[in-house]
Order: structure tokens, then sequence, then C-alpha cells
């Protein structure tokens, strides 16, 4: 089903340079030769001129392919293939290469995997950590569908430095757009890796435009605040193709800056709002 786009505001609006551009075809380059994949392309994210004139990556890993089809994602779904077996050490290798200091991981959604792909997450720690010892990991996990206590058992043994869950939206939305996800579910994981691991930052995010009310949106953010998460990111919903869940409303830059205070009040201890913000969205700036 295609869904209308609704006018963009003038606020939506991205300025980059010709040296931007070619920066960003250098990182692309090194990412397609080592055979990995970035979240910032496969998902289309807003900011990827910025974030990769900066050398700032979110990596996907369990290769491209999602298992699941939420009608706001860009990733592409369907049957996914099998794991590449040096996966982790390309991705390992390429980080030290280009010398970051901070890096995020993402992945695909993996429910035909028994741990949901938590393995995969523990071995890339491993083997990154083991090649640039002063780096800074953040993970940013599926739900672990079916699997949260064997996951976390998994990753118990190569915690990061960040762990990363999105919400993505309020509860009353949350089977619309995330038809193969679960909202108390996803705040069971956050809180059950809190509980285990009390002094490791945890984070969530969601996006606006979706047709959420204030009340929705600060009930959300209670939730995750209750269930131990430390880090807040809010942006703006953009609906990438025709055939994506159409973007309800643009939230305006004054209403992300009362929505910042608000959610800085509940007690979170970063909160990061804006029309372009997204999970990752400098996410070293605040640790490096």
């Amino acid at each position: 089903m295609k869904h209308p786009f609704l006018k963009k505001p003038d606020w939506i609006k991205i300025k980059f340079s010709e040296k931007d551009i070619n920066k960003v075809k250098k990182i692309k380059s090194i990412i397609k030769k080592n055979k990995l994949h970035s979240v910032c392309e496969e998902a289309s994210c807003p900011n990827i001129i910025e974030c990769f004139s900066k050398k700032q990556v979110t990596f996907i890993i369990l290769g491209n392919i999602c298992t699941r089809n939420c009608l706001y994602c860009n990733v592409i779904n369907g049957r996914p293939l099998i794991i590449d077996n040096n996966e982790a050490l390309n991705l390992a290798n390429t980080i030290y290469k280009m010398k970051l200091k901070y890096v995020v991981i993402t992945s695909v959604n993996r429910d035909d995997l028994h741990d949901g792909g938590a393995k995969q997450f523990s071995t890339c720690i491993k083997l990154i950590r083991k090649k640039n010892p002063n780096i800074k990991i953040e993970i940013l996990v599926p739900d672990f569908k079916n699997c949260i206590h064997k996951a976390l058992k998994i990753i118990k043994k190569t915690l990061p430095d960040v762990f990363n869950h999105n919400i993505e939206t309020v509860e009353r939305l949350f089977k619309i757009i995330r038809p193969s996800g679960n909202y108390q579910k996803s705040l069971i994981l956050l809180n059950q890796f809190k509980k285990n691991f009390p002094n490791i930052i945890t984070k969530s995010g969601l996006m606006l435009g979706f047709g959420e009310t204030n009340e929705e949106l600060f009930n959300t953010l209670h939730d995750l605040k209750f269930n131990g998460v430390d880090i807040i990111t809010i942006g703006q919903y953009l609906q990438p193709t025709k055939k994506h869940i159409a973007v309800k409303k643009y939230i305006s830059t004054l209403e992300f800056n009362e929505i910042r205070k608000k959610a800085i009040n509940m007690g979170f201890k970063t909160v990061v709002c804006g029309p372009f913000v997204r999970s990752s969205y400098n996410a070293q700036d605040y640790f490096c």
C-alpha cells in the first residue's frame, strides 16, 4: 500500500558541500571493500553526509537483510543469508584502519537464529577490543525475540560501553509500525540488562510523527526511565518511500526543545532531541 507524502517544512533541510560528498564516497568505498554494511546507507539515514564526513559510522552486522518488515524502516527484508564467518574480523580490522575512537554496532533482526544474533555481537566486541583496546563500543541491539535471557548471558562475556535498544514509538502504535515486535518485551530487555549490569550505560530512542500524542510520548519516556534507561534520543520520522507509513506530523524545533526539557526533568542523564536526531547521531560526542 502506498502512503502519500506530507509536505516537508522549511526546517527539514540538509546542507552539504562537495568536500563532504567526497569524504562520504571514501567511507562508502572502505565499507564496500571490506564486505561490510552500515545502517547509514541501508536505512537511508538523513545524516549520512554529516556523519561520514566526520568518520562516524554505525555498522550493521549479521548481513543486511532483516527478517522483519517494520513500516518505518528502509532496510531490506526477506530471507537472510548465511552469516559471513569473516564479518567480525573484517569489522575489527576496518575500525582499526579507520582509527575510530568510538563505534556503534547494530544489526538487522535475525529471528531465524536461536540467540537472535547475540553470539555475533559478542564475537565482534571481542575482536574489536583485541585490535583496538582503547575504543569505546556501543551496541544497538534488536529485541532478541523469545531469547532475551540467552542473549544477555552471551553478551555478559563481552560487555559494551553502551547498551542501546530502540523502543521507536509509543505503546498504542507499536504493533502498527513494528508488527513483529512487542512493546513490553523491549522494556523487559532494557530492564534486565540494567539489573544485570548496572554500571553499563543504557540507551533507547524514539521517532516522532507517527500520530502519537504528547501524553503517550511522556508515558513512554516514563516507562523507559522506570526500566533503567540512562540516555534518550528523540528525532523526527521521515518517510523513506511511498510504501512506508506516512508522516502524520512534523515536529518543530521549538517542540523538540520543550520535549528535551521535560525529559531532562524526568531524570535522564542525557537527552538528544531534534528533527534529524537518530539513535547513534553524534554518539561519540558524549563519551569521547
